[in-house]
């Protein structure tokens, strides 16, 4: 004959709540599936040029030279995709003509040829006339352009950017018959590349 054995009531409850208590704590971990968010993010290209101060003044001397009151400081920033080989900076005046000009009905001019340009960390490292025709993509204007500086693009300094000063002198000895006035002009700095 078999024996059973009888649990008391208290122990039995006792021991079905530690096993309910334990049960969840002992399964294992539950994960979502993952779930994917694909991001692009763009930079574009951009290229700029800053300049300062935004006037130059000169005392003209008639059959000489006159410098202008301070240099220019050029800030040539850029952000390059690859295949972009050099960025060009240029200089120059809307005529060869006529860059600075007295205005009025019967205006006095000073021709491009009587601009000079040095920039001694760029291109023209001594004194040259803005006499040059547009490089590629007719950038400036034919006998009134120089070309200021020309930066090589690698993957080191495909976003970089470049200070220079950028010194003007307007040479009169080849136009010693200039009447006395005040002559005004605009040059124009663009960057390009190429």
């Amino acid at each position: 004959m078999r024996r059973f054995s009888v649990i008391p009531a208290g122990r039995l409850v006792l021991a079905l709540g530690l096993l309910a208590v334990s049960g969840p704590a002992a399964s294992c971990q539950l994960n979502s599936r993952t779930a994917s968010v694909a991001i692009t993010a763009t930079l574009a290209e951009s290229l700029t040029v800053a300049a300062t101060p935004g006037a130059v003044t000169f005392n003209l001397v008639s059959g000489g030279k006159a410098t202008g009151s301070a240099p220019i400081t050029i800030t040539t920033t850029w952000a390059m995709t690859r295949g972009r080989s050099t960025v060009t900076l240029t200089g120059y005046f809307s005529s060869s003509a006529a860059a600075l000009t007295s205005g009025g009905t019967s205006p006095a001019n000073i021709p491009t040829s009587d601009v000079f340009a040095e920039v001694t960390t760029g291109t023209p490292t001594t004194w040259t006339a803005f006499t040059q025709s547009p490089r590629r993509n007719g950038l400036g204007v034919s006998g009134a352009s120089l070309v200021l500086f020309t930066q090589t693009i690698a993957a080191a300094n495909r976003s970089s950017s470049r200070t220079d000063d950028l010194s003007l002198q307007i040479n009169l000895s080849s136009n010693p018959q200039l009447p006395a006035g005040q002559y005004t002009g605009t040059l124009n700095l663009q960057a390009q590349d190429l």
